[in-house]
């Protein structure tokens, strides 16, 4: 029988917030290329005083964006650059690889309703490690290594 040892909490929070300030510079390196290019902003240009209407559309177009990112990365390889970061991998509940439309079901929680997801997994599914969308995606976020190839031994120099 393997072994899959779940993720915590902790380490799952600092892969999602490394997503987050990827994603957030990208949009904001992207809008100032093309205000730079054609002098209109993307996303102030959608304002229309600043203001709540520019929240609820910045607000949206991230979450957009998260959900394909999260989709195509977390469905292709089970790792986005957060996770790989954090040494954490998305599977199928018995460790293989999730797919896109499973990948698709949690990636909707995370960009979408996050703390509703989050809190129905903690108090609802206690000590089970997972979120509204996991189970209903039957996906798991697990600890992974980064093992070196078979035949290949690395050295690291002392410092």
């Amino acid at each position: 029988m393997d072994e899959i040892h779940i993720a915590g909490w902790e380490t799952r929070f600092w892969a999602w917030l490394i997503d987050i300030i990827l994603i957030s510079v990208s949009m904001g390196l992207i809008d100032q290329l093309i205000s730079s290019i054609t002098g209109w902003s993307p996303v102030t240009g959608l304002s229309f005083s600043g203001g709540s209407f520019w929240f609820i559309t910045s607000f949206w177009s991230s979450s957009v964006l998260l959900f394909f990112y999260w989709t195509i990365l977390e469905g292709t390889g089970g790792q986005s650059v957060g996770k790989m970061v954090m040494n954490l991998k998305m599977t199928g509940r018995r460790g293989e690889s999730p797919g896109i439309p499973r990948a698709a079901v949690s990636a909707f929680g995370k960009a979408f309703i996050l703390p509703l997801d989050c809190l129905i997994g903690w108090f609802g599914m206690p000590g089970t490690g997972l979120r509204l969308t996991n189970r209903i995606s039957e996906t798991i976020v697990i600890r992974s290594d980064y093992p070196e190839p078979e035949g290949v031994t690395y050295i690291r120099k002392d410092d």
